[in-house]
């Protein structure tokens, strides 16, 4: 156990929230709905590309990955390369033709020319439910974070500062918008790749500048010796985990541009172009943490060893803070202690602002008023959900403290293919594609997703599991993506043809023309 200093950690976090709780008050929407869930779509590619990056970096991401590559090697490293790789699919497919579509919400394109009442209920309830499951491994982070830096070992205590942070993440959203929100991202993007950076010049100079001492070091004090070079170590022990890893895999690739987090976010340009250079500034980005993260693992199991990461509260997610303490002494962990805080917490108000969103949109006003509320009632409403939102991911962050955020963001990522990915790419690219087809898409790809996770691995059967007293598993993934994503695609196929003429032809060579020239999408 490091001997932390609370106090000092604390302080540097709070200062970050009072700052960026400032700004988020300076920039306040004005309270139209463009405004407080599109920002008025005045943000520039690069704003947005870093702001994105923000949303997309999360606990998982500083915390999870840099565990899994400590504890497992190659393995864990597959992680960053999945989340990377899944954007080319956000540029080349998704990113020009949403934007041009739509106005605040992934149900806008969906609806575009089908049914508006169902098609917009369903995608709000995709929405929430992704946004849930991505909330609750958030949080869980935070319970984790605190234990290790704050110095709290009870459950009790753990839970209270989980209930602190959605609070802080609930009044971002309340007070902000989408254009308070994306600030705080800008501002937290900057401190996580400072820090990143950082720590891994700060690593290489303990080393001598050489890689191949940092991972020989990382070899002798892991059970795993050279195998943490190599793919395997955690999902090639049988045919179950190697066929594991591919659904994993799937997941992490195709998940990404079904995170309705990350969809929005292209409406807060002002054209395509500018959607287009969002993702090539968040790939960029990326690509430079995740290299960094593969130093940070690697060398916080040279310094640390395996035992020591596993033993401190938090498991696997503690390697990046315990590694932060051994280099750059308590400073330095107070510094990734403001920097992992405000990650959670930037993250958590995004998923809020959009799940809230898309219920006051698609749900309260164009279901329940016909697409006749007023924007204020909309606003409004949208400020209520969050509320709920944040309560609710409260409660699921402490049912599932404990667990690595890696991998319960790679569920998120399961659902948000399962659900999402079929019916977007189906709506925009095949003119046949009907109100009942995307509706099998949806809830198919959900409900079968939620059910292979309920009954797998995940949540009992085993010592990790979240009810380990309990086993009723028959499904042996941990990550259902292999079965549930064909199953989407399958349903939206099958649910078109049996369909009939649901769609109106009209619309449909409107939505062609919009989503490939832009003209009518201001």
């Amino acid at each position: 156990m490091i001997d932390t200093n609370p106090v000092l950690n604390m302080s540097i976090f709070g200062v970050f929230v009072l700052i960026t709780l400032y700004m988020v008050y300076r920039v306040s929407s004005t309270g139209t709905a463009t405004d407080y869930f599109a920002a008025d779509g005045r943000f520039t590619g690069a704003q947005n590309g870093i702001a994105l990056s923000g949303d997309f970096l999360s606990a998982a991401s500083f915390l999870g990955i840099a565990g899994a590559i400590a504890v497992h090697g190659y393995d864990g490293f597959l992680y960053s390369i999945g989340f990377l790789v899944g954007w080319l699919i956000n540029l080349l497919l998704v990113a020009e033709l949403l934007r041009n579509t739509g106005q605040f919400t992934m149900g806008d394109v969906l609806s575009f020319r089908m049914r508006q009442r169902p098609v917009r209920a369903a995608a709000a309830v995709s929405t929430l439910v992704i946004s849930f499951v991505y909330m609750i491994a958030q949080m869980a982070g935070a319970g984790s974070l605190v234990a290790l830096l704050l110095d709290v070992h009870s459950s009790g205590g753990q839970a209270l500062v989980i209930g602190g942070v959605g609070v802080v993440m609930v009044v971002y959203v309340l007070v902000g918008g989408m254009k308070g929100t994306t600030w705080v991202q800008i501002i937290k993007t900057g401190m996580l790749m400072l820090c990143t950076v950082m720590m891994t010049l700060f690593l290489m100079g303990k080393f001598g500048f050489s890689l191949t001492s940092l991972l020989q070091h990382a070899a002798e004090k892991n059970p795993l010796g050279d195998r943490i070079f190599s793919p395997g170590a955690k999902y090639g022990q049988s045919d179950v985990t190697k066929l594991d890893f591919v659904s994993l895999s799937l997941a992490l690739v195709l998940g990404v541009a079904g995170l309705p987090h990350v969809l929005m976010r292209f409406y807060t340009v002002p054209d395509a172009l500018q959607a287009r250079r969002s993702v090539v500034w968040a790939t960029c980005t990326m690509a430079v943490f995740y290299l960094c993260t593969l130093v940070i693992g690697y060398g916080a199991g040279a310094v640390n060893g395996t035992k020591a990461i596993l033993a401190a509260p938090g498991g696997e997610n503690s390697a990046a803070p315990l590694l932060a303490f051994r280099v750059g002494g308590t400073v330095l962990l107070g510094i990734v202690a403001a920097v992992a805080f405000a990650t959670i917490l930037a993250v958590v108000a995004g998923l809020t602002l959009t799940a809230s969103a898309s219920f006051a949109h698609d749900v309260y006003a164009n279901v329940v008023k016909h697409g006749k509320a007023d924007p204020d009632s909309e606003v409004r409403v949208a400020r209520l959900t969050a509320l709920v939102i944040g309560a609710a991911s409260i409660f699921g962050g402490i049912l599932v403290n404990g667990q690595n955020i890696a991998f319960l963001v790679s569920l998120a990522f399961a659902f948000a293919a399962s659900a999402n990915l079929s019916t977007l790419l189906f709506s925009l690219f095949w003119r046949r594609f009907n109100t009942r087809g995307t509706l099998w898409g949806i809830y198919g790809g959900l409900s079968s997703c939620l059910v292979l996770v309920i009954f797998s691995p995940v949540v009992s059967g085993s010592p990790d599991s979240i009810l380990p007293g309990v086993d009723f598993a028959w499904f042996p993934l941990s990550n259902p993506g292999i079965v549930s994503i064909p199953i989407s695609f399958l349903c939206g196929y099958v649910g078109t043809l049996i369909g009939g003429g649901q769609v109106s032809e009209k619309r449909t060579a409107e939505m062609e023309v919009r989503s490939l020239t832009g003209i009518g999408s201001s």
